[in-house]
C-alpha cells in the first residue's frame, strides 16, 4: 500500500465516512497467487464500493464483481428525469476504472445460483466461480402480489414503479408529458421498510415541478399506507410553498392503503374510495433481491439478517450481505447507507483474511431531497454498534432546520449534487 498501513486502512474504512479521501492506489501483484478469492454480486452503491475497497486494501486479493448490466444507472436523482431537469445519461456510469485502475475482474452476467456450502456462484452463461468470501449486494425486489391486479407485466407497460432507474423511468416520464392538463398523477407509496424512505415524496415534488410549468391544472395524489414519512414536515412545507394545493397526501388512517389496481380502467382501489388517474405510479412493497432469497439468505420477512459488525450473513458463513437487502438496524435503505456498509464489510473481510482484529465500526448516512430547483432538504445520521445492533448516535445528525432561509435551501440543493458527484466518483474512478 502507500503511506497507509493496512491497519490504518481498516480503521479508516471501518469509519466509512471517507468517501474517497484515502487516496490509495492498488499495487500490482504480478506473478503472485491470489491470497484469497472474493466474489461480489451486484455493482451498485454497495457492490462497486466493496470491490474497489477490497482491492485498495490488498492487491493480492482476486476480486471479481458480477453485474448483469454493463453500465450502472443511479436511482438517486432519477426523480429529476421525471421533471425534465436532467437526462438519464447524467446518471449512467461504466465500470472501466474498476477493472483497469483497480484490478477488479468484471463479469457481466446474471447470477442464477449461489451454493454457500460449496462456496460457488453460477452465472446464466454457465460459468461457475469459486470463492473464499462472497459479498451479495442485489438491491431490492418487489412483492407485486401484495396489490391485486398488479404484476411485473403491468409495471413494465401501464403502471411503472420506476424504482429501479432505467426504462421504467423513461416510461413514467413519457406518460407524464403525454397527460392532458388537468389530469391526475397517482403515486402509490409502499409500506416500510423500502428503498429510499424520502423517495416517493421527492418524486411527487419533481412531478409537480413539471406540471406547474406545463400542465398547471393537474394534480398529484399520494396514496400511502403509512401515517407518517421521512422528513414529512419539511416536504409538506416545500410542497405548499412551491406547488400550493397541487400535491395531496392521503395517509393510511385517511384511507390511503391501496388494495387493488385496474390497469385497463386506470383505477386504484384504496380502503375507502376508488381513484382514477391519468398516470399511476405504483411503488409496491419490497423485499431482498431475488438472488438473496433464492440463496436462502433471507428470513421469513424477506430481508437478510447479518452480523451488524461485519455484515456477514447469520444464515451462511463467509457470505456478506450489504445494501438494501440486509437488515441494518436503524440505518435506512439508501445509496449512502450501502456505501457505508460496503466499507465496513470490506474491512471485516480484510481483517478475517489477514488474521487481524476487527476494526471499530461506525456507519453514516445522508439523504438529500430536491423539492424544486434551489430548494433542497436533507436528513443525516451517524450510527454505532450498541447492544448488538446498529443504532443512531444521539444528536449526531437530524433533518434540515424547519425555518431555514432560502439561501440555505438553495445550498442544500447544491450539496445534493455535490454528494452525488462525490459518491459516484468514489464508486467509479
Amino acid at each position: 500500500m502507500t503511506a497507509f498501513s493496512r491497519r490504518e486502512f481498516l480503521k479508516l474504512a471501518g469509519v466509512s465516512s471517507s468517501l474517497g479521501v484515502l487516496g490509495l492506489t492498488p499495487l500490482a501483484a504480478r506473478g503472485q497467487a491470489p491470497k484469497a478469492r472474493v466474489v461480489v454480486v451486484g455493482g451498485g452503491y454497495g457492490g462497486a464500493i466493496a470491490a474497489k475497497y477490497l482491492r485498495m486494501a490488498d492487491p493480492n486479493l482476486k476480486v471479481t464483481l458480477i453485474e448483469k448490466n454493463k453500465s450502472f444507472i443511479s436511482c438517486p436523482l432519477s426523480n429529476e428525469v421525471l421533471s425534465g431537469e436532467r437526462g438519464l445519461e447524467s446518471l449512467t456510469f461504466g465500470y472501466d476504472a474498476l477493472a483497469k485502475k483497480h484490478g477488479v475482474d468484471m463479469v457481466f452476467d446474471e447470477v442464477v445460483e449461489i451454493d454457500a456450502k460449496a462456496k460457488k456462484v453460477k452465472v446464466a452463461g454457465g460459468t461457475t466461480l469459486e470463492y473464499d468470501k462472497l459479498i451479495v449486494s442485489p438491491g431490492v425486489d418487489f412483492k407485486y402480489e401484495a396489490i391485486k391486479g398488479y404484476s411485473q407485466a403491468v409495471a413494465e407497460k401501464e403502471m411503472p414503479h420506476a424504482w429501479k432507474a432505467g426504462p421504467q423511468t423513461l416510461l413514467l416520464r413519457k406518460q407524464i408529458t403525454a397527460m392532458p392538463d388537468g389530469g391526475k398523477v397517482i403515486i402509490v407509496a409502499p409500506p416500510n421498510p423500502f428503498r429510499c424512505p424520502p423517495g416517493p415524496y421527492e418524486r411527487a415534488a419533481q412531478i409537480a415541478h413539471y406540471l406547474k410549468l406545463h400542465k398547471p391544472k393537474s394534480k398529484v395524489i399520494i396514496l400511502d399506507p403509512k401515517d407518517n414519512f421521512s422528513k414529512q414536515g419539511l416536504f409538506e412545507t416545500g410542497w405548499k410553498q412551491y406547488y400550493g394545493s397541487m400535491i395531496e397526501w392521503v395517509s393510511g388512517a385517511a384511507g390511503g392503503n391501496v388494495e387493488a389496481v385496474d390497469a385497463a380502467a386506470m383505477t386504484v382501489q384504496a380502503q375507502i374510495e376508488q381513484f382514477k388517474g391519468d398516470v399511476i405510479n405504483v411503488i409496491p412493497p419490497q423485499k431482498a433481491g431475488a438472488i438473496a432469497l433464492a440463496a436462502g439468505l433471507a428470513d421469513a420477512k424477506g430481508w437478510c439478517p447479518v452480523n451488524p459488525q461485519t455484515f456477514e450473513s447469520t444464515l451462511h458463513k463467509d457470505v456478506y450481505v450489504i445494501g438494501d437487502s440486509c437488515i441494518a438496524g436503524e440505518m435506512p435503505k439508501s445509496g449512502y447507507a450501502a456505501n457505508s456498509e460496503a466499507k465496513v464489510a470490506a474491512a471485516a473481510i480484510i481483517a478475517a483474511i489477514n488474521g487481524a482484529p476487527l476494526p471499530e465500526t461506525s456507519y453514516v448516512n445522508t439523504c438529500y431531497s430536491v423539492i424544486a430547483p434551489d430548494y433542497g432538504i436533507s436528513v443525516a445520521g451517524v450510527y454505532r454498534l450498541q447492544d448488538g445492533s446498529i443504532k443512531s448516535v444521539p444528536d449526531s445528525g437530524g433533518v434540515s432546520p424547519a425555518s431555514a432561509a432560502p439561501r440555505v435551501r438553495a445550498l442544500e440543493a447544491q450539496y445534493a449534487y455535490s454528494w452525488f458527484k462525490n459518491i459516484t466518483a468514489d464508486m467509479f474512478t
